[in-house]
């Protein structure tokens, strides 16, 4: 998350649902099981002419598979790794990065989160050398037919990237087989290989931790506080608004320039809270839920575990409109992802605070989609496929589909071809 955590920023930043990869010490695999999967986890309800795939060469189910993430190892809190370590397939067995297990090998599997944090660090020799490192293990994956899925969390990285970790963002889409794509909206790079395979949601994650009622008038914008997620613009909207009735709480690790912009905004507007530091789960929990709306004005959105955080705790969230959130908003129920076109200001804010208060919605948002027994057998059939296709083995035939149906979510898991997902 952003998320839980999918962004590119450090993995020690912000909320609980704030994803990036890294390179721990820890090499021990995280053995997960779940239970048989039925029939039903593998009905595929996409409408339109997808490809087929044949895997004659892919591990058979009783083969237990190897996977090795880009993601540093669960620390207690919340992430994105959490998911997807315990929410692997049943023969799975995944193992969060080291740079001595990636380059040693032993592994079936490689899936790379967001490679630029790959190759980043903030001394230069240490960054070269992880440069150099990357590109030997890209030569020593191809040499051992060990496949490359990356997970597309975002098309492009939200801080800008050099040239030299341009090349490298390129050598790993070059050595990537096979593509996980977010949402409907998200397309593979060229003729890439790919599945749709959701972002989980976390109501197992949170269901042990305390709940408050959401207070009216209540906002919330929570998680790694960076310049792209429109934090001043969110300062600026709220303030223009009169009511003694309203309150803002700014929850998260920030950079240092918006540190100073929202101690600011705190000093002239009593109205406005801040929890700047990395948010723990009770902590995010209450935050959230005390909320009548989480705001989330990204400049910048294609898919975010902080959305899908506040989903999972029965909580509306006002974001821009975008062909994602548009897929989102029609998967899990109206009123809960409320969508704004153009600029955020103190309009969009006011409004999205009416349509809080008085659009009709279920008791619940429907993730049901976003399940993790779903999921997890939904990746592990992409690794078998990604096996096969490192192996030469697979055959793919039909017509991709041209685009996302009107209505319902694909059932997690279908390979396209030809940047369709």
């Amino acid at each position: 998350m952003e998320q839980f955590r999918t962004t590119t920023d450090d993995a020690r930043a912000a909320s609980p649902v704030d994803a990036p990869a890294g390179s721990p010490d820890a090499t021990a695999p995280v053995d997960v099981t779940r239970p048989p999967r039925s029939a039903a986890d593998h009905t595929d309800d996409h409408a339109g002419a997808a490809a087929a795939i044949t895997r004659p060469d892919a591990p058979g189910p009783a083969q237990r598979l190897r996977v090795l993430h880009t993601l540093n190892p669960p620390d207690g809190t919340t992430r994105y790794v959490d998911q997807m370590l315990g929410g692997a397939g049943g023969d799975v067995d995944a193992l969060p990065f080291t740079w001595t297990t990636a380059l040693r090998g032993g592994y079936d599997v490689l899936h790379v989160h967001w490679p630029e944090l790959l190759v980043r660090h903030p001394r230069p020799l240490r960054r070269a050398a992880r440069h150099v490192a990357l590109h030997l293990l890209l030569a020593l994956l191809r040499v051992r037919r060990v496949p490359v899925v990356r997970t597309l969390h975002n098309t492009v990285p939200h801080e800008s990237v050099g040239r030299a970790e341009a090349r490298a963002l390129a050598a790993v889409d070059a050595a990537t087989r096979l593509y996980v794509l977010l949402t409907p909206a998200t397309r593979a790079p060229g003729d890439a290989a790919s599945v749709q395979i959701p972002l989980g949601h976390y109501r197992d994650a949170f269901a042990h931790l305390p709940r408050v009622a959401a207070t009216p008038g209540r906002l919330v914008t929570i998680g790694l506080l960076r310049p792209y997620k429109g934090v001043e613009e969110l300062l600026a909207a709220f303030t223009a608004l009169p009511g003694d009735h309203l309150s803002l709480t700014v929850a998260g690790k920030p950079t240092p320039e918006i540190a100073r912009v929202v101690e600011d905004a705190v000093a002239r507007d009593p109205r406005i809270t801040a929890d700047l530091r990395f948010v723990p789960d009770a902590t995010f929990v209450e935050h959230v839920t005390a909320a009548e709306l989480v705001v989330l004005p990204y400049r910048q959105m294609t898919n975010s575990g902080v959305l899908v955080a506040a989903l999972s705790l029965d909580r509306p969230c006002l974001v821009p409109a975008s062909p994602a959130n548009a897929a989102l908003a029609a998967e899990v129920g109206e009123g809960w992802v409320l969508q704004y076109d153009g600029e955020f200001d103190a309009a969009v804010l006011a409004d999205g605070l009416h349509r809080a208060a008085t659009t009709p919605r279920s008791a619940r948002p429907d993730l049901s989609a976003r399940d993790w027994r779903v999921l997890g057998a939904a990746h592990d059939d992409a690794y078998r496929t990604a096996v096969a296709l490192a192996r030469g083995g697979a055959r793919v035939s039909g017509t991709p589909a041209p685009g996302t149906p009107a209505h319902g979510t694909p059932a997690p898991g279908r390979l396209t071809v030809g940047g369709h997902g």
